[in-house]
């Protein structure tokens, strides 16, 4: 987050607060929910795309409706790694003022010396919140998962 600071002030104007935080938070899961999704894609056999293309279907037809249809119990759970990935992430844009569960250790955990209030708030609060993204996602793609 801080690294990129010139280009956060560059596009929002500001390198303090909730809009400066985005920016960073943005380069950091954009390429890795583009990589989880193309390890999903490719996961899709081979065999479905040829008969998509045995059957005539043109390269948009192939992708909405076989690839994706074939991968979505696989690219929600990508979503899912993604987005417990951003939760971790968000946690350290407390740092830059970002608000959040970040912003709640700093301020009355680190600040006041308060080891209780900061073991609290990472340890049982983001650990709970993790889990329960995870449960959601593993039960959403199971239910959706063709195999």
């Amino acid at each position: 987050m801080v690294a990129i600071i010139p280009l956060t002030r560059l596009i929002v104007g500001t390198s303090i607060g909730t809009a400066a935080a985005i920016v960073p938070l943005v380069f950091f899961c954009g390429p890795y929910i583009a990589r989880l999704i193309e390890n999903s894609l490719l996961e899709v056999e081979p065999g479905v795309i040829e008969a998509a293309k045995a059957m005539g279907a043109n390269p948009w037809q192939i992708i909405f409706r076989f690839l994706v249809p074939e991968a979505l119990g696989s690219i929600i759970l990508s979503f899912t790694i993604a987005t417990i990935g951003l939760v971790g992430a968000s946690a350290m844009a407390g740092a830059v003022g970002g608000g959040g569960i970040g912003d709640l250790a700093i301020t009355y955990g680190y600040q006041r010396f308060d080891t209780a209030v900061m073991v609290l708030t990472v340890v049982v609060i983001l650990i709970v919140f993790v889990q329960g993204l995870q449960t959601i996602g593993n039960v959403m793609s199971k239910r959706i998962r063709r195999r």
